[in-house]
């Protein structure tokens, strides 16, 4: 038990015996109530130093003066100083502070490091050093990928090579069957006159002798009957020339077979920025500012709470203003890969295009309310509906006029987004994922293109998941996925795995909502209610 609170031995004031002084002189060591300090100050025979109780015996002995009590400290050389220290030559222009005015103040600065290092600071580390978990483990797989597709290309030219080759031989083969044949003909044919000159000499050569031994009436008829053949003999029966093939090597050209095996884009490095930097406000006329599409990296569209659709430059200057078609307001902007303006209305449940002058209504919906859409990179329109009894929602895909997919349930048969004409927001990711920001599911959904659920992301793991409410929603060229949180000023930043990198919270933005992304991964977000539309470079 703390002394101060015993029964058998409690401290009481030196000076008027009060229990459980507050006080205490650290160089006359004693104990005082509050009453009896200014009574105890009043002997002027000696100095004094009141200190908190519990902080008495704070003031040390000088080392040089040994009846000399430090209340000072010598911050440049950082040693407790007495009266006569500081008056002596040695600190005179030092600087000097009372230290229990820096004790206390050191004390409070500790307290408040503490509890900054395990609130804040700590977890941060903690949480960064799971994600570097994350990131080393995506490193790894995505190398893996990659040796994978370099190894089935090089399995497919090693096919495509043996192919080539194994044809060459076979037509190598073929010659050889023709030019056998060839010669097997001429052999059958010579193999054949041999015998015949062979006989027409034998008959020659008993005509000749029979004449030189005895000539009768009979050999007369025998000379007379003679035919010569020699001409007939004197060529060759079929004969020909072989021209046997030749192959000649091409010389091997590495970067041809480079360019054949493929390539990969470099891999560059970058980092988040820790206080992402606004480079331009763009001020609007005009609020509630829901939606921003970029046209370039210097132009964009803006959708508010009126029919009117507006282009403006990074200047704040009105290019362009478009009244939708039927007069009614529109739910989502985008920009298509040919920059033209698409739209979609809620009221006459279309969906439409600018091109120029003119608005075509690509889409007229039956059954449905269109809601959020996005332009792909193939030139596709992803559009997310909902019934008309707002019992069903669905992700829809467009080439022009045709419905080419059609995305709603997972894998159990559950639907994949919430009903109702609630806030959603859509955009597609570099790997070609389907991005929807579900604000009444607490949650950004993540499908693959081929509509199969990779994650929903509910916020970072300490965020209680009613708390998060997604509204804008966009991608970035590294496939991260930024999502805007209006009722929390900040908008998450999350990996294409659905993993937690920071926030965007430290800039100053007010109730964000829309979001784009330009060609150079600068960010424009719409602040709803100041209808400003802000620009920020998160990446350095």
């Amino acid at each position: 038990m703390d002394p101060m609170h015993s029964f058998q031995d409690v401290i009481r004031c030196d000076l008027c015996e009060k229990p459980v002084p507050p006080k205490h002189c650290d160089i006359c060591h004693i104990h005082l109530c509050e009453e009896c300090v200014g009574k105890h100050f009043s002997d002027k025979s000696k100095d004094h130093y009141i200190v908190p109780f519990k902080l008495r015996g704070i003031t040390p002995k000088c080392t040089k003066h040994e009846i000399e009590v430090c209340t000072k400290l010598c911050t440049t050389c950082n040693i407790p100083v007495c009266p006569h220290c500081v008056a002596s030559s040695e600190h005179e222009k030092h600087e000097k502070e009372d230290i229990l005015t820096l004790f206390e103040t050191k004390t409070e600065l500790m307290k408040k490091d503490l509890q900054d290092l395990e609130k804040s600071i700590y977890p941060k580390y903690q949480e960064a050093a799971t994600n570097i978990t994350f990131y080393r483990a995506d490193v790894i797989q995505h190398s893996q990928k990659l040796t994978t597709a370099l190894d089935k290309q090089g399995e497919a030219l090693h096919r495509e090579i043996d192919t080539i080759i194994q044809r060459m031989k076979s037509e190598i083969e073929d010659m050889d069957a023709q030019h056998i044949i060839a010669i097997d003909q001429q052999e059958d044919a010579i193999n054949h006159t041999i015998p015949e000159i062979t006989q027409v000499i034998l008959d020659l050569k008993r005509l000749l002798t029979r004449l030189q031994d005895k000539l009768d009436t009979s050999d007369v008829c025998l000379v007379s009957e003679y035919t010569s053949r020699t001409e007939e003999f004197r060529n060759l029966p079929a004969q020909f020339q072989v021209t046997l093939p030749t192959f000649t090597p091409q010389e091997i050209n590495r970067e041809q077979i480079h360019q054949q095996i493929g390539s990969w884009k470099e891999p560059a490095i970058t980092f988040l920025l820790d206080e992402p930097q606004i480079l331009t406000d763009i001020q609007t006329e005009y609020t509630p500012l829901y939606r921003v599409s970029c046209l370039s990296d210097s132009e964009l569209w803006t959708q508010c709470g009126n029919n009117i659709l507006r282009l403006y430059n990074l200047q704040g200057k009105l290019l362009r203003s478009v009244q939708t078609r039927s007069g009614n307001v529109p739910t989502d902007i985008a920009v298509t890969r040919r920059e033209d303006l698409v739209y979609t209305e809620y009221g006459d449940r279309s969906i439409n295009l600018v091109s120029g002058t003119q608005i075509q209504t690509l889409v007229t919906l039956l059954g449905w309310i269109p809601l959020g859409l996005c332009s792909t990179s193939h030139g596709d329109l992803l559009v997310i509906m909902t019934s008309d009894d707002e019992k069903q929602t669905k992700v829809v895909r467009y080439s022009g006029s045709t419905e080419e997919q059609c995305i709603q349930w997972d894998d159990q048969g559950k639907p994949l987004y919430t009903s109702g004409y609630s806030t959603k927001y859509l955009s597609q990711n570099r790997n070609s994922d389907i991005c929807v920001a579900d604000c009444y599911a607490n949650a950004v959904v993540v499908v693959s293109a081929a509509g199969k659920l990779r994650f929903r992301y509910t916020g970072p793991p300490s965020t209680p998941r009613a708390s998060f409410r997604p509204r804008g929603i966009t991608t970035d060229s590294r496939a991260n996925i930024l999502t805007s949180e209006l009722n929390y000023h900040r908008i998450h930043i999350i990996d294409m795995d659905g993993h937690f990198l920071r926030y965007i919270h430290n800039c100053g933005l007010q109730d964000p909502r829309g979001l784009c992304v330009d060609a150079r991964d600068n960010l424009f977000v719409t602040e709803t209610y100041t209808g400003k539309v802000k620009k920020l470079q998160y990446y350095k």
